[in-house]
């Protein structure tokens, strides 16, 4: 069999936004013939991902992997987008790293003989981060750091402030997607970002304070209220916002809790401290890996540590996986469900997952089931399913768009969104 009739093709074309879709189609094959398909990724970091899937061509020579079940590999069964999110790091305990949004993923995907492996085809699969005619534009305001998206077109646009996770620093690729749904976006960094300290002794709730009043303050918001969007760390930030923060309409806390962690945080003459762990509750697994998701104690009986979300006005979503063993993340979600309802507040909903694993983040990433701890300093078991982890992020992603604009709409943006 020539390699030169062997065509792989990616469909509907060879550039997408990162959060999409692809037909991956093999033609040219002989009828029934084995064939192994790779896909390869190199993140900000130079991490290489992998993934790979047995297949066996039709009668016609074609492996279309919309309608052809794997045999073996990386996963099993017809799985359309499979050879993305299950790729794995070649060095173990990595987590896929895109910082930046000024170059797309660049996932190449090739054929290759199923009997001595050479390759047929390939292609590459450039999955980009922003559209056409947005703006990404760095934010040095004052102390504010971070990155701020606008949307194509005039506006005005519901806005978002996006905070990423206790490593810190900054994490584009959210953000500028949910620009591309019509947000528009700030990606707020608070500590190893710039000229941010890398370890702060606290973090000042005033900030993120001055971050909401830059968003309100930019000619394509169009208000009334702000959305904020967290993960791990981050939800507690985004709770203590909604809580003692004006102008908050609607938080997302993806696998959060319901204290102040690893940081004392400050409000004007207030000061949370930070909720202690645990030690002799953090074990190692049999693999030798750190097991923490037991560390913390129960945020309630801590209550100068517990955030008064019950003083919040805005709606919530909670989403939270069972599986994550970062921390106990469905219990702080039902948590907070359970306080909001006590004082009569029926401004929350719960988005649970079963086997998903922490970092739930855009469609069709794959999970990190284990990777260093940036408070911990070394390797930690997260947990998670791969095919579950890539369920729960396609469902969350909707959900979270929808939520979004039920909640963030004013008169003057109903008609467009």
């Amino acid at each position: 069999m020539a390699s030169s009739q062997v065509r792989l093709r990616i469909l509907p074309g060879v550039r997408c936004l990162a959060d999409k879709m692809v037909q991956v189609k093999v033609e040219g094959l002989s009828p029934h013939k084995a064939v192994v398909l790779c896909s390869k990724v190199v993140d900000d970091r130079g991490i290489v991902f992998k993934a790979t899937a047995q297949y066996r061509a039709d009668q016609l020579g074609h492996v279309d992997v919309w309608k052809a079940a794997s045999l073996g590999g990386s996963y099993t069964g017809v799985e359309p987008m499979g050879l993305f999110w299950s790729m794995a790091p070649e060095t173990p305990h990595n987590k896929l790293m895109k910082k930046t949004v000024e170059s797309p993923l660049q996932v190449e995907i090739s054929a290759l003989n199923g009997e001595d492996g050479q390759v047929l085809a390939s292609e590459i699969n450039h999955r980009e981060f922003m559209t056409e005619g947005m703006k990404r534009i760095p934010v040095k305001e004052g102390r504010l750091r971070g990155v701020l998206f606008v949307p194509p077109g005039q506006g005005p646009f519901p806005g978002i402030v996006d905070l990423y996770t206790f490593a810190g620093a900054l994490s584009e690729p959210r953000a500028s997607l949910l620009a591309s749904k019509g947000f528009i976006v700030l990606a707020l960094a608070y500590k190893g970002y710039k000229d941010l300290p890398q370890n702060p002794d606290h973090l000042d709730l005033e900030y993120f304070e001055e971050g909401v009043e830059y968003l309100r303050s930019q000619p394509q918001f169009a208000g009334p209220g702000v959305g904020v969007i967290s993960i791990c760390h981050s939800g507690g930030l985004a709770l203590a916002m909604a809580s003692f923060l004006d102008h908050i309409s609607a938080t997302v806390c993806v696998n959060g809790c319901t204290a102040n962690v690893g940081i004392p945080l400050r409000y004007k003459d207030m000061l949370i401290p930070a909720l202690e762990i645990i030690p002799e509750n953090i074990r190692l697994t049999e693999s030798g890996l750190l097991f923490v998701r037991d560390a913390l104690p129960d945020p309630e009986q801590h209550k100068q540590s517990l955030l008064p979300i019950e003083r919040a006005t805005c709606q919530f979503l909670f989403a939270a996986s069972e599986a994550d063993c970062n921390w106990r993340s469905t219990f702080y979600a039902r948590q907070a469900e359970s306080i909001l309802k006590r004082h009569n507040k029926d401004s929350c909903s719960l988005a649970l997952y079963s086997k998903a694993g922490h970092f739930i983040e855009f469609p069709y990433m794959p999970n990190c089931p284990s990777s260093v701890h940036a408070a911990v300093g070394k390797v930690v078991f997260f947990g998670g399913e791969a095919k579950a982890h890539s369920e729960a992020q396609l469902d969350l992603w909707e959900r979270v768009q929808s939520f979004f604009k039920s909640h963030l709409r004013s008169p003057s943006t109903k008609s467009k969104l």
